[in-house]
């Protein structure tokens, strides 16, 4: 039988304190939910950790209790993974957001979960190093839920995703035990590499309570410049041109159509005087005047052979940052439109062929609907956005968008690509798991699940589904 509500908040609340647990209405929406607008949140206790020692103890509380408990991070995922909708314990890291410590030879900044995204950039920033994963949720967005995740972001095509600059972690596992899983070195070839079992992992596995992240040196003179384009075709050649003369930190793109929304709200200046159907945003170290030659070199190429309708460099840091604007707040822009999002990838090399099937799919089964493209496509991911028809009820909108979604997976299966490039599976992606991983991997995934959380507690039914385990009745 399963404890109340009333003695699963005293028993919390003798672990964190009582002023550590909610279960006010406003406190269980915010707290119970991410970006995500397909699920409605209904987690039962939102609960606030401190300490290690706290996490341990509440995941201990959990598996006497036989009780489900989701991980809270900055909320700003995209496929449902901190979704609570069946009465569960939520796990808010927000209170353990400190930078450890910093060790200036090494590189390495030790913290917590809950520290914002931007706040390690900043500390970065202030040591004249660099933080390089990026993207536009960083504000918000826990350094817990980005490693959680493998985040990716506007920088990938250089620096990588967060896989790439986690050197350390310790995890509290679905039993209760603390993980201390490498501990900071470079080098370690002592067998299986568990951190990367846990990143990417979204909470199933354990929970990320203390991270140790390298940084980096500071980018030199970072430029922009925005072209137009008349196709998605034309933008891979811009890419391959550019790649030839120099190396890029990015290579963005985004369509007319999103350009026009982000304009229309945010008031910024268009980009450079011709309208393309579709614009690329790169983004280079200008480390010496050969760089900026090779770029006006690349540019002029491009020019010449029609692949670039117009283009604008930035000229000073400001306008570098008004730039990437017109890529980084398309998400906050279309997110009154309700858009049913699709993060894919395939191989750099086969975007031409993949955009123009996918594209074709979308035109044909989509004729009503307005889509918005943009995405990294530098590192082969795009993002697939669906705006909801004002009027038309959310239920009957996700219907019809996840319907058509199989042609378009079918189609991501065909070019040997991924249905969640970034965004992870959570609850959204589930459903076509499939079309990225085989019934072995499956089973796989679910066994070493069953290893480190063998109640099944731990985020339950994220990802792919399990055992169902109880929350609150």
């Amino acid at each position: 039988m399963n404890p109340s509500q009333t003695q699963i908040v005293a028993a919390l609340s003798q672990i964190v304190g009582a002023d550590r647990v909610k279960t006010d209405n406003e406190s269980l929406s915010i707290y119970g939910k991410d970006w995500t607008r397909v699920y409605e949140p209904k987690p039962s206790v939102i609960v606030f950790p401190t300490s290690i020692e706290n996490v341990q103890a509440i995941v201990r509380y959990a598996n006497e209790q036989r009780l489900a408990l989701v991980p809270s991070g900055g909320r700003t995922g995209l496929s449902g993974g901190a979704m609570a909708t069946a009465g569960e314990i939520v796990v808010a890291f927000d209170k353990m957001n400190k930078i450890l410590d910093f060790d200036p030879v090494d590189r390495q900044v030790v913290c917590q979960p809950g520290l914002i995204t931007e706040a390690l950039q900043n500390f970065a920033e202030e040591q004249q190093l660099f933080y390089p994963v990026d993207f536009a949720s960083s504000g918000s967005s826990q350094i817990g839920g980005n490693v959680a995740t493998n985040a990716g972001g506007i920088k990938v095509i250089k620096y990588g995703l967060t896989r790439d600059w986690v050197l350390g972690m310790k995890v509290v596992t679905g039993s209760g035990e603390l993980l201390d899983l490498n501990k900071g070195l470079i080098k370690n070839a002592t067998g299986y590499d568990l951190r990367h079992l846990f990143i990417g992992s979204e909470g199933t596995l354990g929970f990320i309570v203390e991270l140790t992240i390298k940084l980096a040196t500071a980018p030199r003179d970072p430029m922009v410049l925005v072209l137009a384009v008349d196709a998605m075709e034309s933008a891979m050649h811009v890419l391959r041109s550019f790649q030839a003369k120099l190396p890029l930190t990015a290579f963005e793109f985004f369509s007319e159509k999103a350009l026009a929304h982000v304009i229309a709200e945010k008031g910024l200046q268009r980009p450079c005087e011709t309208v393309g159907e579709f614009y690329a945003l790169i983004e280079f170290e200008n480390v010496s005047e050969q760089t900026l030659e090779d770029a006006m070199a690349a540019f002029e190429s491009c020019m010449e052979q029609g692949w670039a309708l117009d283009g604008t460099l930035s000229q000073t840091s400001a306008q570098a940052r008004d730039l990437w604007r017109l890529r980084e707040d398309i998400s906050e822009t279309i997110a009154r439109f309700t858009p049913y999002k699709n993060d894919i990838s395939v191989k750099v090399s086969k975007l031409p062929a993949f955009l123009h099937e996918v594209d074709e799919i979308v035109t044909r089964q989509y004729p009503d609907f307005e889509i918005i493209w943009f995405g990294h496509i530098g590192d082969g991911n795009v993002h697939l956005n669906i705006l909801k028809p004002e009027g038309l009820d959310k239920a009957l909108f996700f219907e019809q968008c996840s319907a058509v979604s199989v042609d378009i997976f079918e189609c991501v299966q065909r070019f040997g690509g991924s249905v969640s490039a970034e965004h992870g599976v959570g609850l959204l992606k589930k459903p076509f798991l499939h079309y990225s991983r085989n019934p072995q991997e499956i089973a796989y995934l679910k066994a070493i699940k069953q290893i480190f959380d063998p109640n099944g507690l731990m985020n339950p039914g994220k990802i792919f589904d399990t055992e169902a385990k109880r929350g609150l009745d």
